[in-house]
């Protein structure tokens, strides 16, 4: 008798397993002998206009009555096929949306950005270079003297002038906005814990009464934010162009006419 009581593992910690069983029997009491109850089927799509165009569609095949329950059928066969396309479609859209630039197995060989950025700063440089000329040649005319003057000369003249006021504008323009934001001094940052200021989550700071006074300390809630997934009319012409059964069909022919 020393050596079961050695080996019992339970006695030896001190639990008493009748009752153990008896709580846990008391726990899950409400939930001995009730009967689960089935929930009510409720279709996807609106029963009345369904049933009626599905009639409309089995009267052309002979078909005169059409049974309840194959607009159930159908409705679920709806609900099913677009739950499987909005998944497809928003695998598609993860995979495009991926960023493979701090995975140490990619190495990156060209920076479409870049080049597309150095392209920019070259027509850039290049339109300066020509409003420069285009400035110089004005100036140059402005400050020609000759007293036969041409009706091109005179258009170039007027043009640098018409180019000097506008610059003269410009130059006017940017001292007041400097001397108005001077006046105005530096912004001044918005204090979080300003009394009656409502922080995130709905925890406002408030001055506390009697003997208590003093601002109240709250710390607002971080919410994790939810990632949302664009899908774009791409993402659908690549998924309909994967179906075979929508590969050929006059709705992706419609999708690539957009």
């Amino acid at each position: 008798r020393d050596d079961d009581d050695i080996n019992d593992v339970a006695s030896m910690a001190g639990v008493n397993l009748h009752e153990e069983s008896a709580r846990i029997l008391a726990t899950n009491s409400d939930l001995v002998g009730t009967q689960p109850q089935p929930c009510k089927d409720e279709p996807f799509l609106a029963a009345v206009p369904l049933h009626k165009r599905i009639l409309e569609t089995a009267k052309k095949l002979g078909i005169t009555d059409v049974p309840a329950e194959v607009v159930t059928f159908i409705s679920h066969a709806t609900q099913n096929r677009l739950r499987t396309v909005i998944e497809k479609v928003t695998v598609i859209t993860q995979h495009r949306m991926e960023s493979y630039k701090d995975d140490e197995w990619y190495e990156q060989a060209t920076d479409v950005r870049a080049q597309l950025k150095f392209f920019e700063q070259l027509e850039r440089l290049e339109k300066q270079r020509k409003d420069e000329q285009e400035r110089e040649i004005l100036l140059k005319a402005a400050k020609s003297r000759s007293r036969q003057e041409d009706p091109e000369q005179a258009r170039l003249k007027q043009k640098a002038k018409e180019m000097q006021q506008q610059e003269l504008a410009q130059m006017r323009q940017r001292d007041a906005n400097l001397t108005a934001l001077a006046a105005i001094g530096p912004r001044k940052k918005r204090k979080l814990d300003a009394p009656g200021l409502l922080s995130i989550g709905g925890e406002g700071l408030g001055v506390c009464g009697g003997s208590q006074a003093g601002l109240g300390t709250a710390s607002p809630r971080q919410y994790p934010r939810q990632k949302i997934t664009r899908v774009n009319l791409r993402d659908f012409i690549f998924y309909m162009e994967q179906e075979r059964e929508m590969s050929h069909s006059l709705l992706l022919y419609r999708a690539l006419l957009k």
